[in-house]
């Protein structure tokens, strides 16, 4: 399976994914912030980075824009948000976002939208 950052600073929220996802097979990666993002991916060469956008300091947004001017550009990375209001999926991919994942999650269907976001090269 895949190697999977998660950038997420609710540690509820970052047990709950680590448990469907280690689940499933994959390795997860956990960080509760910014700080050292660049580092990390760097270190751990994850097949996919899923961020929070409300984070402390810097938010998921301005942490994509960080990565999006790194070496690790073609990193594909999916928003985690509570925001589901009309136009913030729009605004998500907008800002450079893979794609965009809802919390709460449904945590039937989380699996498998991380699943398809890691392509058709990682086997199921």
């Amino acid at each position: 399976m895949a190697r999977i950052l998660i950038v997420e600073d609710s540690p509820d929220n970052m047990k709950l994914f680590r448990t469907l996802l280690t689940m499933r097979g994959h390795e997860v990666v956990g960080l509760s912030g910014g700080d050292g993002l660049l580092d990390t991916i760097a270190r751990e060469q994850p097949a996919l980075v899923l961020m929070d956008i409300q984070l402390p300091g810097k938010d998921g947004v301005e942490l994509l824009h960080e990565i999006r001017g790194s070496e690790h550009r073609a990193l594909r990375v999916l928003a985690l948000t509570a925001h589901a209001m009309s136009g913030d999926r729009e605004r998500a991919l907008e800002a450079g976002f893979d794609g965009y994942i809802t919390k709460p999650i449904d945590i039937r269907s989380f699996p498998e939208q991380v699943l398809r976001s890691l392509g058709p090269h990682v086997a199921s």
